[in-house]
């Protein structure tokens, strides 16, 4: 009986892991090298003043990756497909152009922020890095399948941990972050 029941409780676990893992790899690839590097510079010049925003953004984002989920639910397409069938021809064309401009612009921040903190951890000038971390990420998505990269992706998530532990090893005042996170206030620096 002890077999079947610890055979039944490693099944139920090993199922939410797998159902989790799209959310968590999802979640994760927000916080991107550009959006890292942007909350870094932020923080430090802010401090924790504006953390209040997040109850503003995390509902607006929320919604949006909701609505994109639900067209692709309700139509079986993505959003591109469902605007090429649905939508006028120039209402695809400037989405598909914003598309292309804001991924692009992303993908080279993103390799930024990667190769600037390759350079400061090595010593070597970033615009190398810029190359390598670009071959490499291109190599790596044509030669690997999409669930060894999805696993990857997975497990490098708990790499977040990182940020829990790092606000424990550094001691805020804790009664600071809570004020600051909710009672709105405008940072009074006027350089920021």
């Amino acid at each position: 009986m002890d077999a079947v029941a610890h055979r039944t409780k490693t099944g139920i676990l090993r199922r939410f892991l797998s159902a989790l893992g799209p959310g968590v790899t999802a979640g994760a690839a927000d916080d991107d090298p550009s959006g890292i590097a942007t909350y870094s510079i932020v923080g430090a010049q802010l401090g924790t003043s504006l953390l209040w925003t997040a109850f503003i953004t995390w509902p607006l984002m929320a919604c949006v990756q909701f609505m994109c989920a639900r067209i692709g639910m309700v139509t079986g397409m993505g959003l591109g497909d469902a605007l090429r069938r649905k939508g006028p021809r120039s209402l695809l064309f400037f989405g598909a152009a914003a598309l292309l401009a804001a991924n692009s612009i992303n993908v080279g921040a993103d390799l930024s922020g990667m190769a600037d903190s390759a350079e400061m951890l090595t010593g070597i000038n970033s615009h190398i890095y810029v190359v390598v971390f670009g071959v490499a990420i291109a190599i790596a998505t044509i030669r690997f399948r999409y669930h060894r990269i999805a696993g990857i992706m997975k497990w490098l998530a708990l790499i977040l941990f990182a940020y829990v532990i790092t606000a424990f090893i550094i001691g805020p005042d804790w009664r600071a972050v809570l004020r600051d996170t909710f009672i709105p206030s405008l940072p009074s620096d006027h350089n920021a």
